[in-house]
């Protein structure tokens, strides 16, 4: 199944509008080009509807907002809703501060999402309306365990049915769901956390695998959530006792970009719930 969904990301090479931050705006270009979609940035309100026109997905992520780029996410969201396009939500460090919480919140209620990827902080701060994170990390508090997975897996599908949206989850387990059924994903590596970004990459790899998979978007988002643990597990094998966290990064989108159909499908670990 997720080898057909990568197959169509280079098959189709989708066009992906990205709204994100400067930190990891690189990273994320890179990993869209590894995976075999193409990327473009911008956020200017100015030029923000011509842009997601031609594109087939808008990644949008708030991880250094301004009123300038926020402006532009709104303006984006509504023209790619107009145009049936698939748009994402990153709500990158919501809890952290009213600026982030508010402008996620505001989204959600004027943006149809088809896919919200956050860490569990950040998606129960959606959820609930309020929350707390360290930063732009999950708050140890909420992560999600095998021991209480269950109930995690219960509130990733309340939220993604009330929200309308798929939801992904990620952390040491990470969740895709519906409101029906969830993907409980077990690739990765802890060393993940050690770079900045992952999550971010993680969302423009989404937006391409949903784009090129719009009949699918449950089974697209996790196929891109497979594939990015894995690129962790198979980068992780190549490190060095001299290579550090810097290169680690570099390995994970190679990895991506060497990643064959074939090789997601088989390295991919889940169970539906």
């Amino acid at each position: 199944m997720f080898q057909k969904m990568l197959e169509n990301v280079r098959g189709k090479c989708p066009l992906i509008h990205n709204i994100t931050n400067y930190v990891t705006v690189n990273d994320c270009a890179n990993i869209v080009l590894a995976c075999g979609a193409s990327p473009i940035m911008s956020d200017d309100q100015s030029e923000v509807e011509e842009i997601t026109t031609i594109c087939g997905g808008l990644n949008i992520n708030i991880g250094t907002l301004n009123q300038r780029s926020i402006e532009g996410m709104f303006r984006a969201g509504a023209k790619a809703n107009a145009l049936g396009h698939v748009v994402l939500l990153d709500p990158v460090g919501a809890g952290a501060s009213a600026l982030r919480t508010n402008t996620a919140v505001e989204l959600m209620e004027k943006i149809k999402f088809t896919v919200i990827r956050g860490n569990i902080s950040e998606i129960k701060t959606l959820a609930l309306g309020s929350g707390t994170t360290k930063g732009v990390d999950a708050d140890v508090a909420d992560a999600v365990t095998d021991a209480n997975l269950d109930s995690a897996v219960k509130f990733v599908k309340d939220f993604a049915a009330k929200s309308g949206a798929i939801v992904a989850v990620t952390g040491a387990i990470d969740i895709v769901a519906d409101g029906e059924r969830a993907f409980c994903i077990r690739n990765g590596h802890p060393m993940m956390s050690a770079v900045t970004g992952t999550g971010c990459q993680l969302s423009a790899l989404t937006a391409a695998f949903c784009a090129a998979n719009p009949d699918k978007p449950l089974e697209a988002a996790a196929a891109a959530v497979c594939a990015m643990g894995l690129a962790g597990e198979i980068a992780h094998a190549r490190l060095t006792p001299l290579d550090g966290n810097a290169t680690y990064r570099n390995y994970i989108i190679d990895a991506i970009y060497h990643m064959t159909p074939a090789q997601l499908e088989e390295g991919a670990k889940y169970e539906v719930r």
